[in-house]
């Protein structure tokens, strides 16, 4: 395989965006574009994208805004200078779709969403539906669904914080508020790691807490970002401007807090049935926690998921 650092400017016409190609040493059969989660970075998906190369398909990334090396200086990590920054996300995935689709005109291309990307995967593919009419398949990783009720009260409190303290304000009450009912039983701060939410990995999760690029706190600009995006993922007539036939997969850990184990991730499922799409599985992997692709049983995780996307690409 073969590693590419690259970079393409952000919607928000500040940014430069950091991506990250992996590349087999065969010739290639198809592409994944992997959305990275909140507080984390592209390169953490690096080991499936070896398992990826090593069945031939190309691998993209980048980091969002706010993330990663897409910031001028670390201090700059959980800031993102705009207004909607959901809006830039999802410009920002389609940017990096186009570049590489020209890249691989004719290969099959899929896309996958983990945690917050998973919620940018499923507004880009409402708000993108007619620009990237030439997806495979979507597969749609550590989502949840949140009440309407729950959303508009958190972006109630996020501009009334924002008023008074600025878009770059990092509040720890809305960071703690966002750790509600289903994370009680884990640890959310890396103190005891064999309880955490992310995964029973003990090592991936000590990394994870060591690591500076995922252990700063979100701004409330970038959670009015995140919060948005839950609000619009919500709305049936935005699912019901996705292309119907998209075939798309839904998986989690039925012990992930962010799905509400398990319930969160049906609602979504549910919601795209309701909207006309005509092909949506949903697997759901016992005692698995957030993270599936660390988790102790990846290597069926990573098969699934290949074996999926082969079936779309033989269909």
């Amino acid at each position: 395989m073969a590693e590419q650092t690259y970079q393409f400017a952000s919607a928000d016409g500040v940014t430069q965006i950091h991506g990250v190609k992996w590349t087999p040493d065969q010739e290639p059969v198809a592409v994944l574009q992997i959305v990275h989660g909140m507080v984390e970075y592209i390169e953490r998906y690096r080991p499936f994208a070896e398992f990826l190369n090593s069945k031939g398909f190309v691998v993209v990334g980048h980091d969002h805004i706010g993330h990663g090396e897409s910031v001028s200086s670390p201090k700059e990590w959980g800031i993102m200078h705009a207004k909607h920054p959901s809006d830039i996300m999802v410009e920002d995935i389609y940017s990096n779709y186009k570049l590489t689709k020209a890249e691989y005109p004719t290969l099959p291309y899929f896309i996958m969403g983990h945690s917050m990307g998973s919620y940018m995967t499923r507004k880009c593919l409402c708000v993108k539906a007619e620009e990237m009419d030439e997806l495979d398949g979507a597969i749609i990783m550590g989502t949840g669904t949140e009440s309407d009720g729950t959303i508009n009260a958190g972006l109630a409190l996020i501009n009334f914080l924002s008023f008074f303290r600025s878009d770059q304000y990092r509040s720890t009450m809305v960071r703690d508020m966002t750790y509600g009912a289903p994370y009680k039983q884990y640890d959310c701060t890396g103190a005891r790691p064999e309880k955490s939410w992310l995964t029973k990995d003990v090592d991936i999760v000590k990394k994870y807490y060591q690591d500076p690029k995922c252990t700063y706190t979100f701004s409330l600009g970038a959670y009015r970002g995140l919060v948005e995006s839950t609000k619009y993922d919500n709305d049936p007539n935005n699912i019901a401007k996705m292309k119907k036939d998209l075939p798309i997969f839904f998986v989690s850990g039925d012990s992930d807090p962010v799905g509400n184990m398990g319930k969160g991730v049906e609602a979504a499922r549910d919601k795209f049935l309701a909207a006309g799409m005509q092909d949506v599985s949903l697997k759901l992997y016992k005692d698995d926690r957030h993270e599936i692709l660390n988790e102790t049983d990846r290597q069926v995780v990573y098969e699934d998921l290949y074996a999926w996307m082969q079936k779309k690409m033989e269909a």
